[in-house]
């Protein structure tokens, strides 16, 4: 693999790792209710969980998984139901309006492994995530490739998500101040609610 091949492969997946998805809407529901610590733990999950989709790409075992037809549909309806589950508790969270809980230190605490939780499943029920990797990485590797190859492409996918994420919390936490208000609050938790149902929605209709 030549550095131009990489360099334009990294190119595509940094424009795709910024377009909105399922990722970056449990990123942000995270980070409102948790700050940029409550949205970190939630990109943790979800990075680990892209590079296992990844080294199960490069292992040629998601390739299996698209194919064996059964297990493809268990995991998109596992997928649907999960982002359907987060988005209604995200309107849930605008409907009511109770805010003041989330400032207990002690229950943020314990709610990291829920954070860390809900990244890790949202990434690794989506199919989307392992097609991605099963249409793009060929294209850019060559019959001299070897498994190195596709291991750093899928790693780069994986690598990128992370950057575009972190940025994402960064900015959560410049306009904290701004996103503490009340109405602000409601307005963002309702926006990742419907964002988070529609992806939900999407993936089950897919054919």
């Amino acid at each position: 693999m030549t550095w131009s091949t990489y360099a334009g492969f990294a190119a595509m997946m940094a424009l795709l790792a910024m377009m909105p998805g399922p990722d970056t809407m449990v990123v942000l529901k995270n980070a409102l209710t948790g700050g940029a610590r409550g949205g970190g733990w939630a990109c943790a999950g979800i990075s680990v969980a892209n590079f296992l989709q990844g080294t199960a790409a490069a292992l040629g075992l998601g390739a299996v998984i698209t194919r064996y037809q059964p297990v493809f549909e268990t995991v998109k309806w596992l997928g649907a139901a999960y982002l359907v589950y987060l988005g209604i508790q995200a309107l849930r969270g605008a409907w009511r309006g109770d805010y003041e809980s989330l400032d207990d230190v002690r229950r943020a605490r314990a709610s990291r492994s829920r954070r860390f939780r809900e990244g890790f499943l949202s990434n690794i029920t989506n199919p989307k995530v392992i097609v991605l990797y099963l249409s793009v990485l060929p294209q850019f590797l060559t019959p001299e490739s070897g498994f190195g190859d596709s291991l750093l492409l899928a790693y780069t996918v994986a690598a990128l998500g992370v950057v575009w994420q972190v940025l994402l919390l960064l900015f959560v936490h410049r306009v904290r101040g701004w996103l503490q208000r009340r109405k602000v609050r409601r307005a963002m938790d309702g926006v990742t609610g419907t964002a988070l149902l529609g992806f939900g929605a999407a993936l089950a209709l897919e054919g």
